[in-house]
Protein backbone atom coordinates (compact mmCIF):
# COMPACT_ATOMS: atom_id res chain seq x y z
CA UNK A 1 0.00 0.00 0.00
CA UNK A 2 1.31 3.44 -0.95
CA UNK A 3 0.05 6.71 0.56
CA UNK A 4 0.91 9.69 -1.63
CA UNK A 5 0.61 13.28 -0.51
CA UNK A 6 2.39 16.49 0.35
CA UNK A 7 4.45 16.89 3.52
CA UNK A 8 2.24 17.50 6.57
CA UNK A 9 -0.84 16.15 4.82
CA UNK A 10 -1.23 13.47 7.50
CA UNK A 11 0.35 10.41 5.90
CA UNK A 12 2.57 9.45 8.83
CA UNK A 13 -0.32 9.64 11.29
CA UNK A 14 -2.35 7.25 9.14
CA UNK A 15 0.61 4.87 8.84
CA UNK A 16 0.89 4.81 12.63
CA UNK A 17 -2.77 3.83 12.99
CA UNK A 18 -2.39 1.14 10.32
CA UNK A 19 0.59 -0.35 12.14
CA UNK A 20 -1.20 -0.26 15.49
CA UNK A 21 -4.61 -1.56 14.44
CA UNK A 22 -4.50 -3.60 11.22
CA UNK A 23 -4.27 -7.37 11.53
CA UNK A 24 -0.82 -8.86 11.03
CA UNK A 25 2.48 -6.98 11.02
CA UNK A 26 2.54 -3.92 8.78
CA UNK A 27 6.02 -2.72 7.85
CA UNK A 28 6.58 1.00 7.36
CA UNK A 29 8.91 1.38 4.38
CA UNK A 30 8.11 5.01 3.74
CA UNK A 31 10.31 7.77 2.36
CA UNK A 32 11.05 9.13 5.84
CA UNK A 33 12.42 5.74 6.90
CA UNK A 34 14.70 5.59 3.87
CA UNK A 35 15.62 9.25 4.19
CA UNK A 36 16.57 9.11 7.86
CA UNK A 37 18.12 5.66 8.12
CA UNK A 38 19.19 4.44 4.67
CA UNK A 39 20.24 7.34 2.42
CA UNK A 40 23.56 9.01 3.37
CA UNK A 41 23.21 12.50 4.79
CA UNK A 42 25.13 14.09 1.90
CA UNK A 43 22.29 13.00 -0.41
CA UNK A 44 19.51 14.43 1.74
CA UNK A 45 16.67 15.11 1.18
CA UNK A 46 16.99 12.18 -1.21
CA UNK A 47 13.57 10.94 -2.34
CA UNK A 48 12.04 13.80 -0.35
CA UNK A 49 13.46 16.34 -2.78
CA UNK A 50 10.70 18.87 -3.28
CA UNK A 51 9.38 20.13 -6.63
CA UNK A 52 11.07 23.02 -8.34
CA UNK A 53 14.34 21.67 -9.73
CA UNK A 54 16.25 23.10 -6.77
CA UNK A 55 18.94 20.38 -6.64
CA UNK A 56 19.78 19.14 -10.14
CA UNK A 57 23.01 17.79 -8.67
CA UNK A 58 20.94 15.22 -6.74
CA UNK A 59 18.46 14.37 -9.46
CA UNK A 60 20.70 11.85 -11.24
CA UNK A 61 20.56 9.48 -8.26
CA UNK A 62 16.89 9.99 -7.31
CA UNK A 63 15.52 7.41 -9.82
CA UNK A 64 17.91 4.75 -8.47
CA UNK A 65 16.80 5.51 -4.92
CA UNK A 66 13.17 5.06 -5.96
CA UNK A 67 13.90 1.88 -7.92
CA UNK A 68 15.58 0.34 -4.88
CA UNK A 69 12.79 1.63 -2.64
CA UNK A 70 10.01 0.03 -4.70
CA UNK A 71 11.98 -3.15 -5.37
CA UNK A 72 12.40 -3.49 -1.61
CA UNK A 73 8.69 -2.94 -0.96
CA UNK A 74 7.84 -5.51 -3.64
CA UNK A 75 10.30 -8.04 -2.19
CA UNK A 76 8.77 -7.70 1.28
CA UNK A 77 5.28 -8.11 -0.16
CA UNK A 78 6.26 -11.20 -2.11
CA UNK A 79 7.40 -12.74 1.17
CA UNK A 80 3.84 -12.39 2.46
CA UNK A 81 4.52 -9.29 4.55
CA UNK A 82 2.20 -6.29 4.68
CA UNK A 83 3.85 -3.07 3.54
CA UNK A 84 2.72 0.53 3.90
CA UNK A 85 4.83 3.28 2.35
CA UNK A 86 4.15 7.01 2.58
CA UNK A 87 5.66 9.08 -0.21
CA UNK A 88 5.41 12.45 -1.91
CA UNK A 89 5.55 11.67 -5.62
CA UNK A 90 5.99 14.45 -8.13
CA UNK A 91 7.72 15.04 -11.44
CA UNK A 92 8.56 18.67 -10.84
CA UNK A 93 12.31 18.16 -11.21
CA UNK A 94 14.53 20.21 -13.51
CA UNK A 95 13.77 17.50 -16.09
CA UNK A 96 10.96 14.92 -15.72
CA UNK A 97 12.14 11.65 -14.18
CA UNK A 98 8.91 9.64 -14.68
CA UNK A 99 9.41 7.78 -11.42
CA UNK A 100 5.78 6.90 -10.69
CA UNK A 101 5.16 4.85 -13.89
CA UNK A 102 8.41 2.98 -13.26
CA UNK A 103 7.31 2.29 -9.68
CA UNK A 104 4.02 0.94 -11.00
CA UNK A 105 5.84 -1.55 -13.20
CA UNK A 106 7.94 -2.70 -10.24
CA UNK A 107 4.77 -3.48 -8.27
CA UNK A 108 3.26 -5.49 -11.13
CA UNK A 109 1.38 -8.55 -9.96
CA UNK A 110 1.03 -7.32 -6.39
CA UNK A 111 -2.23 -6.12 -4.79
CA UNK A 112 -0.76 -2.66 -4.23
CA UNK A 113 -3.27 0.02 -3.28
CA UNK A 114 -2.46 3.63 -4.20
CA UNK A 115 -4.10 6.13 -1.86
CA UNK A 116 -4.11 9.88 -2.48
CA UNK A 117 -3.80 11.80 0.79
CA UNK A 118 -5.20 15.22 0.04
CA UNK A 119 -5.33 18.23 2.32
CA UNK A 120 -6.07 21.92 1.59
CA UNK A 121 -2.93 24.01 1.56
CA UNK A 122 -4.37 26.28 4.27
CA UNK A 123 -4.65 23.32 6.64
CA UNK A 124 -1.15 22.17 5.75
CA UNK A 125 0.16 25.65 6.56
CA UNK A 126 -1.63 25.63 9.92
CA UNK A 127 0.08 22.32 10.72
CA UNK A 128 3.46 23.64 9.56
CA UNK A 129 3.08 26.81 11.60
CA UNK A 130 2.21 24.79 14.71
CA UNK A 131 4.81 22.07 14.19
CA UNK A 132 8.46 21.44 14.91
CA UNK A 133 11.40 21.73 12.52
CA UNK A 134 11.82 18.88 10.07
CA UNK A 135 14.79 16.54 9.91
CA UNK A 136 16.74 18.41 7.21
CA UNK A 137 16.36 22.00 8.30
CA UNK A 138 12.87 23.18 9.04
CA UNK A 139 9.42 23.08 7.65
CA UNK A 140 8.67 26.24 5.72
CA UNK A 141 6.17 28.32 7.69
CA UNK A 142 3.91 31.24 6.82
CA UNK A 143 5.41 34.61 6.04
CA UNK A 144 4.87 37.62 8.30
CA UNK A 145 1.70 38.53 6.42
CA UNK A 146 0.44 34.95 6.27
CA UNK A 147 2.02 34.31 2.87
CA UNK A 148 2.29 30.68 1.79
CA UNK A 149 5.91 29.85 0.86
CA UNK A 150 6.55 29.02 -2.78
CA UNK A 151 7.91 25.51 -2.02
CA UNK A 152 4.65 24.62 -0.26
CA UNK A 153 2.64 25.85 -3.22
CA UNK A 154 4.80 23.76 -5.56
CA UNK A 155 4.09 20.64 -3.49
CA UNK A 156 0.39 21.43 -3.64
CA UNK A 157 0.58 21.85 -7.41
CA UNK A 158 2.63 18.77 -8.30
CA UNK A 159 2.13 16.01 -5.75
CA UNK A 160 -1.20 14.75 -7.09
CA UNK A 161 -0.29 14.67 -10.77
CA UNK A 162 -1.66 12.68 -12.57
CA UNK A 163 -4.11 11.95 -9.74
CA UNK A 164 -4.77 8.26 -10.53
CA UNK A 165 -5.77 6.57 -7.25
CA UNK A 166 -7.68 3.64 -5.84
CA UNK A 167 -8.89 5.84 -2.98
CA UNK A 168 -8.62 9.52 -2.08
CA UNK A 169 -8.88 10.89 1.45
CA UNK A 170 -9.12 14.51 2.59
CA UNK A 171 -7.38 14.59 5.97
CA UNK A 172 -8.85 17.98 6.81
CA UNK A 173 -12.24 16.30 7.25
CA UNK A 174 -11.37 12.93 8.85
CA UNK A 175 -9.14 11.74 11.67
CA UNK A 176 -6.22 9.35 11.08
CA UNK A 177 -8.36 6.60 12.61
CA UNK A 178 -11.23 7.29 10.22
CA UNK A 179 -8.81 7.48 7.29
CA UNK A 180 -7.34 4.10 8.22
CA UNK A 181 -10.85 2.63 8.38
CA UNK A 182 -11.57 3.97 4.89
CA UNK A 183 -8.42 2.26 3.67
CA UNK A 184 -9.36 -0.97 5.43
CA UNK A 185 -12.77 -0.92 3.76
CA UNK A 186 -11.20 -0.26 0.36
CA UNK A 187 -8.88 -3.22 0.84
CA UNK A 188 -11.97 -5.41 1.12
CA UNK A 189 -13.32 -4.04 -2.18
CA UNK A 190 -12.43 -4.68 -5.83
CA UNK A 191 -8.80 -5.34 -6.80
CA UNK A 192 -6.74 -2.14 -6.99
CA UNK A 193 -6.28 -0.67 -10.45
CA UNK A 194 -4.31 2.57 -10.05
CA UNK A 195 -0.80 1.16 -10.41
CA UNK A 196 -1.91 -1.01 -13.30
CA UNK A 197 -3.26 2.06 -15.11
CA UNK A 198 -0.11 4.04 -14.42
CA UNK A 199 2.10 1.24 -15.75
CA UNK A 200 -0.03 0.92 -18.89
CA UNK A 201 0.07 4.65 -19.57
CA UNK A 202 3.86 4.92 -19.42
Amino acid sequence: MVLNGAPRSGKSSIVKVIQETFEGPWLNLGVDVFGQHVIPRRYWPGMGLRPGGERPDLEAVIPAFYRAFYDSAAAHSRQGLNVVADVGHHDGYSTPLKILPDAARRLSGLPALLVGIRCPVEVIMARRDAGQPGRDGQYAVSGPGGEIPEPVLRWHQHVHEPGVYDLEIDTSTVSPQAAALMIRNRMDGPPPQAFRKLAASA
